[in-house]
């Protein structure tokens, strides 16, 4: 009592399909570790109005980084076996760039429908600079990757772009979303490398690496040492759903979309943190309990 279609779907291991007669409502999933995925919900949310949306966090594998990639890729094809047998999403985003980096072939794969992943915004912000110095905040594991060297060689040969493996931003930023208190000097260190002179240039242009870096913008906007343009990949992965799933997903319909979180632990759900979740339109949170096995 009191629960939508799609909650009582996903708790019952069940989907609900339309009447033959009725229009069709697409299911987008969105995936992260973690929050930082919210950054890429928002923007989904915004363009694919007549979608439902499941955004689920496997907080029982956060962080990533701290996995090898053999057990990245077995725990992430793990989850989503779980995730896509239901609410059988008809596409699925990949909010995390360390995740994305590594196991999108293995993903695509093994299942039959879309996958829209997440990967450091280089070749725009390449295009962006003026300086032609530029920097990737990213995760360590990110910043690891030959995806990511591949990334720099092919678009942004002409620039000096600096990798930074930032190891404790995205739990910052995690901490703020739950209502913890979170010093400015503490983001401050994380993003200094940045920030790179050279040859009377400076670094003009950052890109967030990790989908969690967005929900800090304003903080290390305001302790950056000169301002820079920050590239927030989340508006060109919603414009890639949107073009997938056509008119369907971005027709309004009446009361709007049905949202719901699922976390794989919930260990770390707070009084804030539901309530952050409620603003972002994540009033009804589930669990799905999948430990991580070490």
């Amino acid at each position: 009592p009191g629960r939508s279609r799609m909650q009582v779907d996903l708790l019952a291991g069940t989907t609900h399909r339309p009447a033959v007669l009725a229009r069709p409502v697409p299911t987008i999933l969105v995936f992260d570790s973690g929050l930082g995925g919210l950054t890429v919900l928002a923007r989904v949310g915004e363009v694919c109005r007549g979608a439902d949306i499941v955004y689920a966090a496997d907080d029982a594998g956060f962080p990533y980084g701290r996995l090898e990639e053999g057990a990245l890729v077995a725990r992430v094809l793990a989850v989503m076996e779980r995730l896509v047998a239901h609410p059988h999403p008809e596409l699925v985003v990949i909010a995390c760039n360390t995740a994305s980096t590594l196991v999108l072939p293995a993903l695509r794969a093994r299942f039959a429908i879309p996958f829209v992943g997440t990967v450091p915004a280089i070749k725009p912000a390449a295009a962006a600079t003026r300086s032609g110095l530029i920097s990737v905040l990213a995760t360590p594991g990110t910043v690891a990757r030959d995806y990511t060297r591949g990334l720099v060689s092919t678009y942004a040969g002409g620039c000096n772009v600096t990798l930074v493996g930032a190891t404790g931003l995205a739990a910052l930023a995690e901490a703020a979303l739950k209502g913890e208190r979170v010093e400015d000097d503490a983001i401050a260190a994380e993003i200094a490398p940045c920030f790179v002179e050279r040859g009377g240039r400076r670094t003009d242009v950052v890109t967030l690496s990790c989908t969690h870096y967005p929900l800090l913008l304003e903080p290390m906007r305001r302790v950056a040492p000169w301002p820079v343009e920050w590239i927030d990949p989340a508006p060109a992965i919603a414009r890639r759903v949107g073009q997938l799933l056509g008119a369907d997903a971005a027709a309004d319909r009446a009361g709007g979309h049905e949202a719901v979180a699922v976390f794989t632990s919930g260990a770390g759900i707070t009084g804030p943190l539901r309530i952050a979740l409620a603003g972002r339109g994540l009033a009804e949170v589930l669990i799905e309990p999948m430990p991580l096995v070490s």
